[in-house]
Protein backbone atom coordinates (compact mmCIF):
# COMPACT_ATOMS: atom_id res chain seq x y z
CA UNK A 1 0.00 0.00 0.00
CA UNK A 2 1.48 3.43 -0.66
CA UNK A 3 0.42 5.82 1.57
CA UNK A 4 0.70 9.86 0.96
CA UNK A 5 0.63 12.49 4.05
CA UNK A 6 -1.00 15.43 3.03
CA UNK A 7 -0.79 18.62 6.16
CA UNK A 8 -3.23 21.30 5.22
CA UNK A 9 -2.06 24.66 6.23
CA UNK A 10 -4.02 27.98 6.18
CA UNK A 11 -2.04 31.56 7.23
CA UNK A 12 -5.71 33.01 8.20
CA UNK A 13 -6.97 31.23 11.12
CA UNK A 14 -9.92 33.46 12.53
CA UNK A 15 -8.78 32.45 15.84
CA UNK A 16 -5.01 32.28 15.11
CA UNK A 17 -3.76 34.31 12.18
CA UNK A 18 -0.52 32.42 11.03
CA UNK A 19 -0.66 30.14 13.23
CA UNK A 20 1.71 27.47 11.30
CA UNK A 21 4.59 29.51 11.38
CA UNK A 22 4.17 30.41 14.81
CA UNK A 23 7.85 29.99 16.47
CA UNK A 24 7.42 26.93 18.82
CA UNK A 25 11.14 25.80 20.95
CA UNK A 26 13.00 26.93 17.84
CA UNK A 27 10.94 25.59 15.18
CA UNK A 28 7.92 26.67 13.35
CA UNK A 29 4.25 24.43 14.13
CA UNK A 30 4.12 23.56 10.17
CA UNK A 31 8.12 22.42 10.93
CA UNK A 32 7.34 19.90 13.86
CA UNK A 33 4.12 18.40 13.02
CA UNK A 34 6.30 17.45 9.15
CA UNK A 35 8.84 15.99 11.14
CA UNK A 36 6.55 13.89 13.00
CA UNK A 37 4.95 13.07 9.61
CA UNK A 38 7.94 12.05 7.66
CA UNK A 39 8.72 9.50 10.94
CA UNK A 40 5.58 7.98 9.95
CA UNK A 41 4.66 4.82 7.15
CA UNK A 42 4.46 7.10 4.95
CA UNK A 43 5.78 7.33 1.26
CA UNK A 44 5.59 10.90 0.61
CA UNK A 45 5.01 13.75 2.72
CA UNK A 46 3.47 17.32 1.45
CA UNK A 47 2.12 20.65 2.79
CA UNK A 48 -1.09 21.88 1.22
CA UNK A 49 -1.08 25.37 1.65
CA UNK A 50 -2.90 28.85 0.29
CA UNK A 51 -0.06 31.70 1.26
CA UNK A 52 3.14 31.94 -0.06
CA UNK A 53 4.54 32.54 3.20
CA UNK A 54 3.93 29.11 4.40
CA UNK A 55 5.06 27.98 1.07
CA UNK A 56 8.22 29.06 1.07
CA UNK A 57 9.17 28.28 5.16
CA UNK A 58 7.99 24.67 4.62
CA UNK A 59 10.34 24.69 1.35
CA UNK A 60 13.20 26.57 3.20
CA UNK A 61 13.26 23.92 5.83
CA UNK A 62 13.51 20.88 3.37
CA UNK A 63 10.02 20.11 3.10
CA UNK A 64 7.81 19.60 0.33
CA UNK A 65 4.66 22.41 0.18
CA UNK A 66 2.01 22.88 -2.94
CA UNK A 67 -0.02 26.32 -3.56
CA UNK A 68 -4.08 25.30 -3.08
CA UNK A 69 -6.78 27.38 -3.74
CA UNK A 70 -8.07 30.04 -0.68
CA UNK A 71 -11.51 29.23 -1.03
CA UNK A 72 -11.61 25.36 0.38
CA UNK A 73 -14.25 24.88 3.15
CA UNK A 74 -12.40 22.01 4.49
CA UNK A 75 -8.68 20.31 4.67
CA UNK A 76 -10.50 17.52 3.24
CA UNK A 77 -11.00 19.81 -0.48
CA UNK A 78 -7.69 21.20 0.26
CA UNK A 79 -5.91 17.63 0.41
CA UNK A 80 -8.17 16.37 -3.05
CA UNK A 81 -6.26 19.42 -4.72
CA UNK A 82 -3.20 18.86 -3.22
CA UNK A 83 -3.28 15.13 -4.07
CA UNK A 84 -3.96 15.97 -7.75
CA UNK A 85 -1.20 18.01 -8.07
CA UNK A 86 1.29 15.63 -7.73
CA UNK A 87 2.51 13.32 -10.15
CA UNK A 88 2.44 10.28 -8.11
CA UNK A 89 -0.28 8.03 -7.55
CA UNK A 90 -0.81 6.62 -3.82
CA UNK A 91 -3.26 4.34 -2.27
CA UNK A 92 -4.72 6.32 0.40
CA UNK A 93 -4.07 9.57 1.66
CA UNK A 94 -3.48 10.40 5.42
CA UNK A 95 -5.10 14.02 6.26
CA UNK A 96 -2.91 15.21 9.23
CA UNK A 97 -3.79 18.27 11.19
CA UNK A 98 -1.09 20.77 10.83
CA UNK A 99 -2.09 22.30 14.37
CA UNK A 100 -1.00 19.38 16.18
CA UNK A 101 3.02 19.67 16.65
CA UNK A 102 3.46 16.64 18.83
CA UNK A 103 1.35 14.04 16.67
CA UNK A 104 3.47 10.56 16.87
CA UNK A 105 4.13 8.43 13.88
CA UNK A 106 2.14 5.45 15.27
CA UNK A 107 -0.92 7.36 15.57
CA UNK A 108 -0.63 7.58 11.53
CA UNK A 109 0.31 4.37 11.59
CA UNK A 110 -2.50 3.39 13.39
CA UNK A 111 -4.80 5.12 10.32
CA UNK A 112 -3.43 3.11 7.88
CA UNK A 113 -3.67 -0.18 9.45
CA UNK A 114 -7.30 0.42 8.87
CA UNK A 115 -6.75 -0.25 5.07
CA UNK A 116 -6.47 -3.95 6.01
CA UNK A 117 -9.97 -4.27 5.70
CA UNK A 118 -11.28 -4.01 2.17
CA UNK A 119 -13.99 -2.53 3.66
CA UNK A 120 -12.51 0.34 5.23
CA UNK A 121 -13.10 3.39 2.80
CA UNK A 122 -12.42 5.89 5.17
CA UNK A 123 -9.91 5.84 8.30
CA UNK A 124 -9.58 8.06 11.64
CA UNK A 125 -8.61 7.25 15.72
CA UNK A 126 -10.32 7.16 18.74
CA UNK A 127 -9.64 7.29 22.22
CA UNK A 128 -11.04 6.58 25.63
CA UNK A 129 -12.86 8.84 27.18
CA UNK A 130 -11.55 8.88 31.22
CA UNK A 131 -13.28 11.96 32.60
CA UNK A 132 -16.67 13.53 33.01
CA UNK A 133 -15.57 16.64 31.76
CA UNK A 134 -14.31 15.32 28.30
CA UNK A 135 -17.52 13.55 27.87
CA UNK A 136 -19.58 16.74 28.26
CA UNK A 137 -17.61 19.02 26.72
CA UNK A 138 -19.14 20.00 23.12
CA UNK A 139 -15.72 20.77 21.68
CA UNK A 140 -14.83 17.06 22.06
CA UNK A 141 -16.66 15.40 19.51
CA UNK A 142 -17.78 11.38 20.50
CA UNK A 143 -18.02 8.73 18.52
CA UNK A 144 -20.46 5.72 18.30
CA UNK A 145 -18.55 2.01 16.97
CA UNK A 146 -19.89 -0.84 15.55
CA UNK A 147 -18.90 -4.07 16.87
CA UNK A 148 -16.47 -3.62 13.90
CA UNK A 149 -14.83 -0.35 15.08
CA UNK A 150 -17.10 1.07 12.28
CA UNK A 151 -18.21 4.33 13.01
CA UNK A 152 -21.72 4.67 13.27
CA UNK A 153 -22.41 7.95 14.74
CA UNK A 154 -20.27 11.05 15.69
CA UNK A 155 -21.97 13.42 18.23
CA UNK A 156 -20.87 16.92 20.37
CA UNK A 157 -23.17 14.81 22.97
CA UNK A 158 -22.37 12.10 24.77
CA UNK A 159 -24.15 9.04 23.64
CA UNK A 160 -25.48 6.53 23.70
CA UNK A 161 -28.16 8.03 26.47
CA UNK A 162 -27.48 5.67 29.42
CA UNK A 163 -31.39 5.20 30.80
CA UNK A 164 -31.65 4.40 34.19
CA UNK A 165 -28.63 5.78 35.39
CA UNK A 166 -27.36 9.33 36.61
CA UNK A 167 -25.16 11.22 34.53
CA UNK A 168 -22.42 10.85 36.60
CA UNK A 169 -22.60 7.05 36.59
CA UNK A 170 -21.89 6.72 32.57
CA UNK A 171 -18.47 6.37 32.37
CA UNK A 172 -18.73 3.61 35.23
CA UNK A 173 -21.44 1.56 32.91
CA UNK A 174 -20.09 2.11 29.50
CA UNK A 175 -17.22 2.55 27.57
CA UNK A 176 -17.38 6.35 25.62
CA UNK A 177 -14.87 7.37 22.74
CA UNK A 178 -13.87 10.61 22.02
CA UNK A 179 -12.91 11.10 18.13
CA UNK A 180 -9.50 11.94 17.33
CA UNK A 181 -9.21 14.40 14.10
CA UNK A 182 -7.49 12.58 12.15
CA UNK A 183 -8.07 11.56 8.73
CA UNK A 184 -6.79 8.41 6.19
CA UNK A 185 -8.94 7.65 2.59
CA UNK A 186 -8.85 5.70 -0.42
CA UNK A 187 -8.13 8.13 -3.27
CA UNK A 188 -10.57 7.15 -4.81
CA UNK A 189 -12.80 7.83 -1.74
CA UNK A 190 -11.27 11.16 -1.29
CA UNK A 191 -12.22 11.79 -4.93
CA UNK A 192 -15.92 11.52 -3.89
CA UNK A 193 -16.17 12.69 -0.77
CA UNK A 194 -15.75 16.62 -2.57
CA UNK A 195 -18.65 15.75 -4.35
CA UNK A 196 -21.00 15.49 -1.29
CA UNK A 197 -23.37 18.40 -0.63
CA UNK A 198 -23.85 19.49 3.22
CA UNK A 199 -26.20 17.36 5.23
CA UNK A 200 -28.55 17.93 7.68
CA UNK A 201 -26.71 15.74 10.43
CA UNK A 202 -23.65 17.62 9.63
CA UNK A 203 -25.03 20.84 9.87
CA UNK A 204 -26.72 20.52 12.92
CA UNK A 205 -23.52 19.07 14.79
CA UNK A 206 -20.94 20.83 12.87
CA UNK A 207 -19.59 17.84 12.04
CA UNK A 208 -17.62 17.47 8.31
CA UNK A 209 -17.57 13.55 8.96
CA UNK A 210 -21.35 12.82 9.34
CA UNK A 211 -21.85 14.06 5.65
CA UNK A 212 -20.13 10.69 4.97
CA UNK A 213 -22.34 8.62 6.91
CA UNK A 214 -25.08 10.14 5.76
CA UNK A 215 -23.89 9.29 1.77
CA UNK A 216 -23.07 5.69 3.55
CA UNK A 217 -19.34 5.68 3.49
CA UNK A 218 -17.80 3.38 5.95
CA UNK A 219 -15.56 5.12 8.61
CA UNK A 220 -12.95 2.36 10.09
CA UNK A 221 -11.68 3.40 13.41
CA UNK A 222 -8.52 2.32 15.34
CA UNK A 223 -8.09 2.97 18.85
CA UNK A 224 -5.11 5.19 20.62
CA UNK A 225 -4.13 5.69 24.49
CA UNK A 226 -2.12 8.59 22.72
CA UNK A 227 -3.28 11.78 23.85
CA UNK A 228 -3.16 14.62 21.34
CA UNK A 229 -2.68 18.53 21.94
CA UNK A 230 -4.39 20.84 19.38
CA UNK A 231 -3.43 24.73 19.11
CA UNK A 232 -6.11 26.50 18.34
CA UNK A 233 -5.55 29.71 20.10
CA UNK A 234 -2.61 31.74 20.97
CA UNK A 235 -3.86 30.49 25.10
CA UNK A 236 -2.60 26.74 23.79
CA UNK A 237 1.03 27.51 22.86
CA UNK A 238 1.50 27.83 26.76
CA UNK A 239 0.53 24.52 26.81
CA UNK A 240 2.78 23.16 23.86
CA UNK A 241 5.20 24.99 25.57
CA UNK A 242 5.04 22.94 29.06
CA UNK A 243 4.84 19.89 26.92
CA UNK A 244 8.00 20.83 25.44
CA UNK A 245 9.91 21.25 28.04
CA UNK A 246 8.78 18.06 29.82
CA UNK A 247 10.12 16.37 27.18
CA UNK A 248 13.59 17.22 27.85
Amino acid sequence: MKALGIIPARFASTRFPGKPLVDLGGKSMIERVYAQAKKANLQHVVVATDDTRILEHVLAFGGQAVMTSADHQSGTDRCYEAYTQLAQEFDVVVNIQGDEPFIQPEQINKVLSCFQLPSAQIATLVKKVKDAQELFNPNSPKVVLGAQQQALYFSRHPIPYLRGYDQQEWLEKHSYFKHIGIYGYRTSVLAQLTQLAPTLLEKAESLEQLRWLEHGFTIITAETDLETLGIDTPQDMEKALNFLQNQK
